[in-house]
């Protein structure tokens, strides 16, 4: 399951670990993920690969209705344009998908956001 996530959901954030260099990244998707564990690489079950994720306090509780943590990912999908850079065949040659922020503006307990650079790919 995943949302997106807002700053309320995000407080008990301690850090954000890249698993790619994020600067090398136009976008990345952004989601909030309930996952088993509050730290540590989380499972990834979707298509596309995983590029970063949270880690959460050590008091950070446990969802009431599900027993799991809510942590966000950052991911991207096969067709997304950083896999394909300067392919003007892309489906997001411009513009992004509406979970994509700008990696450069995600940080521990902030919520991730587009810039023109996500955006445009510039």
């Amino acid at each position: 399951m995943s949302a997106m996530p807002q700053e309320d959901d995000l407080a008990l954030e301690t850090e954000i670990v890249w698993l790619e260099d994020p600067t090398c990244l136009d976008y990345v998707r952004q989601a909030l993920d309930k996952v088993k564990t509050r730290r540590g690489k989380p499972r990834y079950e979707r298509g596309g690969r995983l590029i970063g994720y949270s880690n959460l306090a050590p008091t950070a509780p446990r969802s009431a209705d599900s027993g799991l943590f809510a942590r966000r990912t950052f991911y991207l999908l096969p067709h997304d344009r950083p896999n394909h850079p300067g392919d003007p065949n892309c489906p997001y040659g411009v513009g992004a998908p509406l979970e994509a922020v700008d990696p450069q503006t995600v940080k521990a307990r902030q919520v991730g956001h587009k810039t023109p650079r996500s955006q445009l790919g510039v």
